[in-house]
């Protein structure tokens, strides 16, 4: 039995499971595409923990996908669109529904889909702001935070224009865990999608 080949049809069955590109799945998997090639070809085997993993996230990504849940990943490429078209409105609605359904997801016990390291979203502001979000609900439902999710600082701090308060009135109703980051919205704004 060649070890490589099965390891390899496995991983392939895992990227068809999830429903995402072989680029797509690597990158949420956290590898690069050239590396999770090297394994899909049978070229390079991974780890057992790599491999097992894979089959732990495609299938937890084809079940959020089969109840209409989205993913990071998904959450990610709903807020693309809006940005480039530069409708911002559409682009927080998309972040509050992909956050409630992470709400959702962690409440039913499996956060496991929201493991899946997300592509950009466009903008690296917006991308700390749904690492922030999706921290922020691990932490809340006290489970381990995916590595995607790593607080990281933006270099300049950042407050979307408000259409009602003054940037002083944003700051002391942001919440902490969001400052912390260099990221300024006012409480309210994240309740509901």
């Amino acid at each position: 039995m060649d070890v490589n080949r099965v390891v390899a049809e496995g991983l392939r069955r895992s990227v068809e499971k999830s429903g995402l590109s072989q680029g797509s799945f690597a990158h949420a998997l956290g590898t690069s595409p050239a590396r999770f090639s090297t394994y899909v070809s049978g070229e390079v085997s991974p780890s057992a923990a790599t491999y097992l993993r894979a089959e732990i996230l495609a299938e937890a990504i084809a079940d959020a996908g089969r109840r209409g849940l989205m993913t990071a990943p998904d959450t990610a490429r709903a807020i693309r669109e809006p940005l480039r078209s530069r409708t911002e409105p559409d682009a927080w609605r998309m972040l509050l529904q992909g956050r409630d359904h992470l709400r959702f997801l962690l409440e039913s016990g499996d956060g496991t889909a929201w493991e899946a390291r997300p592509e950009s979203c466009g903008d690296r502001r917006w991308d700390a702001l749904l690492a922030a979000l999706a921290e922020h609900e691990f932490a809340s439902a006290g489970q381990h935070p995916p590595l995607w999710t790593e607080r990281t600082r933006l270099a300049q701090a950042w407050m979307p224009d408000h259409p009602f308060m003054s940037p002083d009135r944003v700051r002391r109703q942001t919440p902490e865990w969001l400052a912390a980051r260099g990221i300024f919205v006012p409480a309210k704004d994240l309740v509901t999608a």
